[in-house]
């Protein structure tokens, strides 16, 4: 009987460990997905209509840029973090529709890595771009390929008209009356590479603060024509950094780059590639002629 007991107590904790491991090892490869390979993200807004939809659950490849390797801990404990970029497969074009952590989570004039708080746009504009809005229409000089969603740009244009309805948040990026410009007519703005140099004006100074003093973490100030970085006047700056100019497709109601400035890489997380999963927020109910779409 003792025996029987013992082998049936052998035979129990087995199937536990087997059980357990199976657990470990589901969760670690799951861990491991997520981190290196892909990742689910649901959309909550209409910013990016038509081609996604509230509702909408989107996966987003972080093989084709790289996955991001960075601190979680210090992250979440919004503490300064080093992110390294892994390679990757492909180079990030004009027209991708990516995911990104939202560069301005608390104020618009600083930048900051916010851990929860995520934005789906559309690249319409890569490092050394001169991006520009013209009578409404997005426009990079030397490009001929059309950029963004074509439809929204004449329906913003349509609907601002000769007298400007309130709702609408006119006054753009870098909110400054030096430049004024606004989602009608913007820019030129040129779009900073790594290794890019900017002689440091008044104007440089204002277009660029927000990512010189991310990259140096000190502070931009002016004084007549006189550009100083923590006190030190400056006569030209050298980026660190690659940046990219977002918007949404649907012009009219998308909090993009026309209104917070340009986005680093490094919180670029990857592409979104299909709907794997639809449902109409309102009613619930499936939406099932989504299923599998590819994002384009």
């Amino acid at each position: 009987m003792f025996r029987k007991n013992v082998h049936n107590v052998r035979k129990l904790c087995y199937r536990l460990f087997t059980i357990m491991f199976g657990v470990c090892m589901s969760v670690t490869l799951w861990i491991i997905l997520q981190v290196f390979f892909f990742t689910s993200f649901k959309i909550p807004t209409d910013s990016m209509e038509p081609a996604l939809l509230p509702g909408d659950n989107i996966i987003v490849n972080k093989l084709a840029f790289g996955a991001r390797l960075f601190n979680l801990f210090d992250a979440a404990k919004q503490k300064p973090i080093h992110i390294i970029r892994m390679y990757g497969f492909e180079r990030i074009k004009r027209n991708d529709v990516l995911v990104f952590n939202f560069p301005y989570p608390k104020e618009r004039n600083y930048i900051a890595f916010d851990l929860m708080k995520y934005y789906v746009k559309r690249c319409v504009a890569l490092p050394r771009d001169t991006f520009l809005i013209v009578n409404g229409y997005y426009q990079v000089k030397g490009c001929s390929e059309s950029l963004g969603n074509i439809e929204s740009q004449r329906e913003v244009l349509t609907l601002l008209g000769p007298k400007t309805d309130n709702k609408f948040i006119l006054n753009g990026y870098p909110h400054d009356s030096l430049l004024n410009w606004n989602i009608r007519n913007f820019g030129p703005l040129y779009v900073p590479a790594k290794g890019s140099v900017v002689t440091m004006n008044h104007t440089n100074a204002i277009l660029y603060k927000q990512l010189i003093e991310y990259e140096q973490n000190m502070r931009i100030t002016i004084s007549g024509d006189t550009v100083f970085l923590n006190n030190h006047p400056i006569k030209w700056y050298q980026f660190r950094k690659n940046y990219y100019f977002m918007a949404g497709d649907k012009s009219r109601d998308s909090q993009d780059s026309r209104y917070w400035g340009l986005l680093p890489e490094e919180f670029i997380v990857g592409k979104a590639t299909f709907i794997w999963k639809s449902l109409e927020p309102r009613t619930g109910k499936w939406r099932w002629e989504r299923l599998f779409k590819l994002i384009e």
